[in-house]
């Protein structure tokens, strides 16, 4: 009976330091997640204000961003809206150009569809509440 006493206090050191190096681990992840937020609040931060430098970055390539924000969005992640790689590494001239030119342009077409007038020729009324949409464009 004296190895049952001594296998039980071999398992609870050996739990106990995997215990504490699971710990250590979890620090250090947490140490450079931190780190690593920092710096992405900073990055943004520089694309907020538009003082990012043409030489030392490239632009993150479309289909790659539609995946990241695909991927927050699916796990109901905040994703702000930043501008374009294109926008951020344009020349200061061209940038200037391009906002000169934003306000000149007509607002974009309304997408989506419209009912159609049913029998009476009539429209089915326009609400807020989307509570019943479908059955509203199929009744008229």
């Amino acid at each position: 009976m004296t190895g049952i006493p001594e296998a039980f206090a071999r398992f609870r050191s050996d739990l106990d330091a995997a215990v504490t190096r699971g710990r250590r681990a979890a620090a250090a992840a947490g140490e450079r997640n931190a780190a690593q937020r920092d710096r992405n609040r900073e990055l943004a931060e520089q694309a907020r204000g538009r003082r990012v430098e043409p030489a030392r970055h490239a632009p993150t390539p479309d289909d790659v961003q539609r995946v990241a924000v695909g991927f927050r969005e699916g796990r109901g992640l905040p994703v702000e809206r930043l501008p374009s790689g294109a926008e951020l590494l344009a020349p200061p001239e061209s940038r200037k150009r391009t906002d000169a030119n934003a306000n000149s342009a007509s607002p974009p077409p309304v997408l989506g569809s419209r009912a159609v007038a049913g029998p009476s020729g009539q429209l089915p009324p326009e609400r807020d509440d989307d509570e019943d949409f479908s059955q509203a464009r199929i009744l008229y």
